[in-house]
């Protein structure tokens, strides 16, 4: 298969917007971004996957600006929400308590939301220009490995996106760790 021409950054907003998938580089591997608003696009991506609905996503933002409407800071003590807030931006994925407008295809199975302001050049970029928060989750059909290098992408994964934002990932040696607020406890 002959690799396919990445995207500027405005491009890859724009397909966003329009219910597409985009393959993305983070810290640590490549992702796959999607509106997490549009239900249709969310759930191609679980499909191209293979990734159970029940798990939940990740919802990567430029600002925590960005994520105010997904998440419910008055459930979360002050203490833990400062400390949440001074590990952005950066590479640290918090469970955090999710307002009604997280829609079940995102939270899954769960009652809280996983989200994280990323520090990542790309990921800043991309989620400015579309405006808000994406879905990010790695770039592999669910139980194989994350591909840390775009060559390493699944040809059916690679197939199955709309567009590569241009970019490398970071120096990251693995995925970001997933804590949840409330509890502290280290779930990935």
């Amino acid at each position: 298969m002959p690799p396919r021409q990445a995207v500027t950054t405005h491009t890859a907003a724009a397909l966003l917007r329009d219910g597409g998938i985009v393959a993305h580089p983070t810290e640590a591997v490549w992702g796959l971004g999607c509106d997490p608003l549009d239900e249709a696009a969310t759930r191609r991506l679980l499909a191209l996957k293979q990734r159970d609905a029940g798990k939940g996503l990740i919802l990567v933002a430029a600002s925590v600006d960005q994520l105010a409407p997904f998440i419910d800071w008055e459930v979360l003590p002050a203490g833990q929400r400062a400390a949440v807030i001074a590990s952005w931006p950066g590479p640290h994925t918090w469970i955090l308590p999710a307002t009604a407008a997280v829609p079940v295809w995102i939270r899954g199975d769960h009652a809280g939301v996983a989200v994280r302001v990323s520090a990542h050049p790309p990921v800043i970029a991309l989620c400015t220009a579309f405006g808000g928060p994406m879905v990010s989750t790695s770039a592999n059909v669910a139980g194989a490995p994350a591909p840390r290098r775009l060559s390493a992408m699944a040809p059916g994964i690679h197939a199955g996106v709309d567009a590569v934002l241009a970019g490398d990932t970071g120096d990251l040696a693995s995925p970001t760790a997933i804590r949840d607020a409330l509890t502290g406890t280290i779930l990935r």
